[in-house]
């Protein structure tokens, strides 16, 4: 595993959503509908449908990994006292789930766990759009930062984090 992460931080009060919605009005244009798992229920079938779109996007992060059991991720992700469903908005093309892009609420900061798009829809600003829309969650939070970290050999994520705002952070 890699001993240097990129650590990223953005503070939401200088966050412009008016700046990155041309991303969200693209997905919708397209037929793209983004939702929270709050919105679309917090069910076993949708948590097992986050599990298999969180286990086949994270296969391209490097050093990840064997991905999780389903058990462990439920343990992890849906028993975490952090756990929001309003935390969790998916992409979908139809009924077909293509996106995610997770959070968790820590007090004073949201953490950005994890954001992917299957492998056929990216390249089209879904991940921009999801965390745009992800925004709100973490304003209703009353945090002041969204936090993430990556591998740096994940340069297509940190490019997009930092297009969006995030900087380079100690926390």
């Amino acid at each position: 595993m890699a001993d240097h992460w990129v650590k990223l931080e953005l503070d939401i009060n200088s966050f412009d959503p008016t700046h990155f919605e041309k991303y969200v009005t693209r997905c919708r244009a397209e037929g793209i509908r983004l939702a929270t798992l709050d919105e679309l229920g917090d069910t076993p079938e949708h948590r097992r449908a986050l599990y298999e779109l969180n286990k086949e996007c994270s296969a391209d992060i490097p050093e990840r990994g064997e991905f999780h059991s389903f058990e462990k991720y439920v343990e992890l992700r849906f028993e975490a006292a952090s756990y929001d469903p309003r935390g969790v908005v998916i992409a979908m093309d139809g009924d077909t789930w293509i996106g995610m892009a997770a959070t968790s609420s820590h007090g004073d900061f949201v953490f950005n766990e994890m954001t992917g798009v299957r492998a056929g829809y990216r390249g089209r600003g879904i991940s921009i759009a999801m965390k745009t829309f992800g925004m709100g969650f973490a304003r209703e939070s009353e945090a002041g930062r969204v936090r993430t970290f990556h591998h740096p050999a994940n340069t297509n994520a940190i490019a997009m984090n930092r297009r969006m705002g995030f900087v380079d952070s100690e926390g």
